[in-house]
């Protein structure tokens, strides 16, 4: 038995398609609207996850084309952020956990990235918009390519200010306050104190000031792809307050009307930072 728009479609005899782009045109501006009349998260983390689940869902064979296809959703949260007005958001793509992933996958993941670098800092697009690209993590872990490829989005996009994209690359939660403290004692060392020393004057804004970025606001607003219901060690520092959002959809297949949802339910919520 038919049911939903599938049984309005049959009984008026509307063509399948024309339909479904009617009503999700509609309700996308619906909730654009609805948006609009609310405070908007200053700062977004993305976890992307989901490539080759959707991959699998969708007969993609070609290890390469995965992850570019993953890449180029990048535009798409570009553009969707731009028109809605936010300031920064945050991009995880690539975690130290990943390196036991087989070499030639690695290599597709690093390769899709340094392409799309290459190719934002070439955009003029990103100039008009004023999209400042930053990235933060353990460089050391990035072929030479891609670090060159990440330098030049960052040189050329430096000037701008109007929304920050940062991407998490060979970034772990753990390992980036690991390195913080690191600093922090390697800072304590270089002005001659002693352990005691550096030991009284250990806090939280000690350390904050000694993460990868530490002028980046915490993320108001997190959001996972793929349904997986966890952080996985994405700024386990900064998502102290931030509120979560999980959707079901992988990140390759994320569209507008999932991030409209995401920002939605963001602000239906009573934030209390943890009281």
């Amino acid at each position: 038995m038919a049911t939903g728009l599938t049984w309005i479609q049959q009984r008026l005899r509307w063509p399948a398609a024309p339909v479904w782009r009617l009503v999700y045109n509609l309700y996308e501006r619906q909730l654009e609207r609805q948006l609009q009349a609310l405070p908007m998260p200053r700062h977004i983390g993305i976890i992307l996850d989901g490539n080759r689940r959707h991959a699998r869902e969708s007969g993609l064979q070609d290890p390469e084309a995965i992850y570019r296809l993953g890449a180029a959703k990048l535009d798409d949260i570009l553009a969707w952020s731009v028109e809605l007005g936010l300031r920064m958001v945050t991009l995880w793509v690539f975690s130290p956990d990943n390196l036991g992933r087989p070499a030639t996958e690695i290599g597709d993941i690093f390769g899709a990235v340094e392409t799309k670098m290459r190719a934002l800092a070439a955009d003029p697009h990103i100039q008009r918009r004023g999209v400042h690209i930053a990235a933060m993590g353990r460089r050391d872990l990035l072929p030479p390519a891609l670090l060159e490829a990440i330098g030049t989005a960052e040189a050329a996009t430096r000037g701008n200010d109007q929304i920050t994209v940062t991407l998490a690359i060979g970034y772990g939660g753990r390992e980036e306050i690991a390195d913080a403290v690191r600093a922090f004692l390697a800072d304590c060392a270089a002005q001659g104190l002693s352990t005691a020393e550096a030991s009284a004057r250990i806090s939280p804004e000690a350390i904050r000031r000694h993460l990868y970025l530490a002028d980046l606001p915490d993320p108001d607003l997190i959001i996972r792809t793929s349904g997986e219901i966890r952080l996985s060690g994405f700024m386990l520092w900064q998502s102290v307050h931030s509120e979560l959002y999980f959707c079901d959809v992988n990140w390759p297949a994320m569209r507008r009307i999932d991030y409209l949802r995401a920002i939605r339910a963001f602000q239906h919520r009573d934030r209390r930072f943890g009281v």
